[in-house]
């Protein structure tokens, strides 16, 4: 299966890539073909709700800027991970705009769908669990699972486990 991770994290070596970099481990030892892009550090504008998408432009956004070459990337996913650190109760603002862009597409291809957050605060999840999964409904996909990471110290031996095994677990 072709997996595309979207990390949205700007901090290169953090927390979230270091839970990504497990999980694309566990998939790879499964079979599967995992892509990580990472949107933390790509310049992407947010929607700008001025409807080309849906008027003139056939479902293609108004907007040239690397939200293209994701657009190619999901294009072919048949399954999309959101990894995002939560700084305020919520995705990035980097994976925010990429999500928001998904607007012109209406949904995208994949029909399946993971979750991966990392914050030092236990009790910020609510909200992006709620977006997430309204995502997946509106998708008609499945969810496949999802890791929430708190604490002081994320890069343990432990969350690396979790996460080769939350990779191998993918079918």
């Amino acid at each position: 299966m072709k997996i595309v991770v979207l990390q949205g994290s700007p901090r290169k070596n953090g927390n979230t890539q270091f839970l990504v970099e497990g999980f694309k481990e566990g998939a790879e030892k499964a079979g599967h073909d995992v892509e990580i892009v990472n949107v933390g550090n790509m310049k992407i504008a947010p929607c700008l709700a001025c409807e080309y998408c849906h008027t003139k432009g056939n479902g293609e956004c108004v907007q040239k800027d690397e939200m293209q070459d994701v657009y190619k990337k999901l294009n072919d996913a048949e399954m999309i991970v959101f990894a995002s650190a939560v700084y305020y109760f919520n995705f990035t603002g980097q994976l925010q705009n990429v999500i928001s862009r998904f607007y012109c597409k209406g949904t995208m291809p994949a029909k399946k769908y993971a979750l991966i957050v990392s914050s030092y605060s236990p009790d910020v999840y609510s909200g992006i669990v709620e977006t997430y999964k309204h995502i997946v409904d509106y998708s008609n996909a499945t969810d496949v699972g999802m890791k929430c990471i708190n604490g002081a110290e994320q890069k343990t031996e432990g969350n690396h486990k979790m996460m080769v095994e939350f990779g191998s677990s993918i079918k």
